[in-house]
């Protein structure tokens, strides 16, 4: 739509010209119930905005935003506006402003049914209809008139008029009612992207925090449906954990009254960071038995979502360049918090192994930028929401942490948030009070860390005199930019049968090469690892004889952090192609049964599934598929009955069932006929056993409708649709097909279950009619579709099981044939074509591998 994609010089101009003072939105959602979906076009609601501002050149002229079906009328200073003469259907223009503006716009919005905006589900256990918006970075405007961009904060009222019997919340506190009718509290100056309504028949339960003076009056919810499923004690007990850690050490109480969270239906994200009206993914509510990791990864997100209320609330960057300034706090801030204040003590374990391996995909894409970002406009902002701005931007955090000083760092987080709350920041404003706090030169380190794409590669070289004893150890660093790098160089020797550390220096790494003076004179170790204790970003390699010890004792490794970071190692070689796929598997095979860590047990058996699927030879994929099968089915039956481990092997055993006793056995699971002593086959791990025996044919659709009576709910439905997909047959491969290109009827959750299903590795000879296809389409999808449908569409079905020269070929004629396509369309393009090319470089230094032994 012309006029959708705000840039950023749109709004440099604007934020130069406006200042906001307030803003009254009055919703009416009571059509959310009322009658038959509409013959034509989308369900809508009234809208009515109030928005009071000034300009600072009267006269002139600026836009507001909005995104709506239609508009009944536009008042500007008393003065009716014809809206079909400033409306184009994503913006108002608006001429002749006065110092002091009144803007009245009344208007009929759409509900959606992709996550963005005012998303409306209806509840197929009940029939209930549920409300929750999410807006980042730029759908307020699909609910209310505003001026778009996060530099313009205003106070905010909310009034919601919704159906009888529902519960509504905002981000300030109810404040009256009359009928149906509620008023909120007006907020503290915010953003229009973190403004929030959520309404409907949910459970709601309630608790308090205080702390001495100060009481947050906390609220936790989720649809009817989950409530017997919901462990809001939890969620408190992690909420209360957080607040007592944050309001200790950020020295600035929370700042905006209540603080409800709610998770909810069809979310797109993991949650988001509303003030006093959090939004999560209720998927965070676990329907059946969960591992430690699933409840460490809820309690990270909370925390996270928790720090935002500082960092991207309270002190809120410009523009979209600096979406750094909030996420990688957040992210940092998540496991941070965890470590110090929460039951998860090993969650700097989780972040090494998995977090970080985000951040290394995507920083070695064709799309790989600086933590601070060039972001031109809302499309490129959307895709900024990646590995780098998260947990590479963690990473470097810690890293600076390492550089300056615990003390220091939280000293400036302190002085920040004084200096500019309420306010919009840019780098510039962080750097001044780092460099304050910890006299170091701020300026040469962020070009280094914040403004340079890549990551660098860090190896040890040792030399030995004739005893043994280590001479010198350099650490020799490579990457287009050479980075200072603090980090910690440890030493471990086999001990009583573990692999132990000995000896470690810390020191700065600057330049090509750098010797480790202080470990010179140490025994011979075993193993070396240049990044212990994972002070900073980088891949780390290993020296030869580092590396046949992890061939042969990787599971010896004593210490979690230790030997997570030696299988990130590992995988990075792989996945770079100079470590053969089935090289890896073979140590995955061989030491994954000792790992202790769940959450690095779960990430093994993902990359596992993965190398067998990308990286290894087309002619020994089946082998190391059956191989992973059989000791999967091993480990399980190994396992400690009842135990996480074992709900980790079966799920494992599930995803790479690959021969005929393997789908007997889950069928034998699943009607009760086999039985292994421990394994709770609930109704979750049903679902997980059944995705597999449909992909290979083993169950037919009348046994998907039968589970899905089973389950009739809003998670079974989008199990089963992912099931239905993953069928074997022509005709269903096509049905999936259409569903998603040829319709736009699916919500986004059922969207992205299909493309799941569709999508096995099993039906490679299935889906490549599709290939061509793709290419075909991806265009008009990208312009007729939300930008969150058209992500999961040009993403996930990008045909990458079609892993041949020949699609890398027709991904680059696209490309070169479509130059003057979106940018973000091409950057998505763009990202997979590199996916497909690492894939067929591995393949290739696999199958080398089958003639002997690689060198690594």
């Amino acid at each position: 739509m012309p006029g959708e994609n705000l840039s950023r010089d749109e709004a440099r101009e604007r934020a130069e010209l406006l200042s906001v003072d307030g803003y009254e939105v009055v919703l009416d959602l009571r059509s959310a119930v009322d009658g038959a979906e509409p013959a034509e076009g989308p369900r809508t609601f009234r809208s009515v905005t109030t928005i009071r501002f000034r300009a600072a050149a009267p006269g002139s002229a600026t836009f507001a935003d909005l995104i709506a079906p239609s508009v009944n009328s536009v008042t500007l200073n008393g003065r009716e506006l014809d809206p079909a003469a400033v409306f184009d259907g994503a913006r108002i223009a608006l001429a002749d402003l006065a110092a002091e503006n009144v803007l009245v716009v009344d208007a009929n919005c759409a509900y959606s049914r992709t996550g963005e905006g005012m998303h409306r589900f209806v509840d197929p256990e009940d029939g209930e209809v549920y409300l929750y918006t999410q807006y980042e970075p730029a759908d307020a405007r699909r609910v209310y008139a505003n001026f778009e961009q996060p530099d313009l904060k205003a106070p905010y009222r909310f009034e919601v008029t919704a159906p009888e019997g529902w519960h509504v919340w905002s981000n300030g506190a109810e404040e009256s009612r009359e009928g149906l009718t509620r008023r909120f509290a007006e907020t503290a100056p915010i953003s229009t992207y973190i403004t929030c309504v959520v309404a409907g028949p949910y459970h709601y339960v309630t608790d308090t925090y205080t702390r001495g003076d100060l009481t947050i009056p906390l609220g936790a919810m989720c649809r009817k449906g989950l409530a017997k499923h919901f462990d809001a004690d939890d969620v408190f007990l992690v909420t209360k954990q957080g607040f007592d850690f944050f309001h200790e050490h950020f020295d600035h109480p929370y700042p905006f009254g209540k603080y409800d969270q709610a998770f909810v239906p069809e979310y797109n994200l993991g949650a988001m960071e509303n003030p006093g009206m959090v939004t999560f993914r209720e998927e965070y509510i676990f329907r059946g038995k969960v591992t430690r990791a699933a409840y460490e990864r809820r309690c990270n997100t909370i925390l996270h979502e928790m720090a935002h209320m500082w960092f991207g609330d309270l002190v809120t960057m410009k523009w979209w360049d600096d979406l750094w300034l909030k996420e990688s706090f957040a992210d940092f801030m998540g496991s941070f918090s965890q470590v110090e204040a929460t039951r998860f003590d090993q969650a700097w374990v989780t972040f090494a192994n998995n977090r970080k391996a985000w951040a290394y995909r995507a920083d070695q894409l064709p799309s790989t930028h600086p933590i601070t970002a060039d972001i031109r406009d809302l499309e490129d902002a959307k895709l900024n929401f990646d590995g780098i701005t998260y947990a590479k931007g963690a990473a470097v955090l810690k890293q600076l942490v390492a550089y300056v000083g615990r003390d220091a760092f939280l000293e400036g987080a302190r002085r920040y948030f004084k200096a500019n709350a309420y306010g919009n920041t840019t780098l510039d404003d962080l750097l001044s009070v780092l460099a304050e706090v910890s006299g170091r030169d701020m300026a040469e380190w962020s070009r280094a860390w914040l403004q340079t794409a890549g990551v660098n590669v860090l190896t040890p070289v040792l030399t030995y005199d004739v005893g043994g004893r280590v001479t010198e150890l350099a650490v020799v660093q490579e990457g287009e930019e050479l980075r200072p790098h603090r980090v910690a160089v440890g030493l471990y020797r086999l001990e009583d049968g573990s692999l132990v550390r000995y000896a470690q220096a810390e020191a700065d790494v600057a330049g090509a090469s750098t010797v480790v003076a202080k470990l010179a004179g140490q025994e011979r170790p075993d193993l070396v690892l240049v990044n212990d204790d994972d002070l900073t970003y980088c891949k780390m390699r290993f020296d030869e004889g580092s590396l046949a010890t992890l061939r042969e004792r990787l599971g010896s490794v004593a210490d979690p952090l230790a030997r997570a970071l030696c299988w990130s190692a590992l995988w990075n070689l792989t996945r770079d192609g100079l470590m053969p796929a089935r090289d890896f598997i073979s140590m995955v095979l061989a030491h994954a049964g000792r790992e202790s860590d769940v959450g690095v047990l779960q990430m093994l058996h993902s990359q596992a599934l993965a190398a067998v699927t990308h990286y290894a030879a087309a002619d020994w994929r089946e082998q190391g598929g059956r191989a992973l099968s059989a000791v999967a089915l091993q480990e399980l039956r190994m396992s400690e009955p009842g135990s996480e481990h074992q709900l980790t092997w079966a799920r494992f055993f599930a995803a790479g069932a690959a021969t005929e006793g393997d789908f007997q056995l889950l069928l034998g699971l699943l009607d009760g006929s086999a039985r292994i002593d421990g394994l709770d086959v609930d109704q979750e791990l049903r679902w997980d056993f059944l995705l597999p025996l449909a992909a290979h044919g083993a169950v037919d659709e009348a046994v998907l409708a039968a589970e899905l009576a089973r389950d009739d709910t809003a998670s079974g439905k989008r199990h089963q649709v992912r099931c239905l997909a993953a069928r074997p047959s022509e005709a269903v491969k096509d049905q999936a097909w259409a569903a998603v290109v040829e319709s736009d009827a699916l919500s986004n959750a059922l969207v992205e279950a299909t493309i799941s299903g569709m999508h096995q590795p099993s039906q490679r000879a299935l889906l490549a009619p599709y290939a061509g296809r793709y290419f075909e389409v991806i265009e008009r999808i990208w312009a007729d579709r939300s930008i969150q449908i058209g992500m999961h569409v040009v993403k996930g079905m990008y045909p990458s099981l079609e892993d041949s020269e020949t699609t890398l070929a027709a991904t680059d004629a696209w490309l070169a044939a479509h130059a003057d396509a979106a940018p973000a369309l091409r950057r998505l393009v763009l990202e997979a074509r590199d996916d497909l090319a690492r894939a067929l470089r591995a393949q290739a230094c696999d199958a080398a591998a089958a003639a002997g032994p690689a060198a690594v």
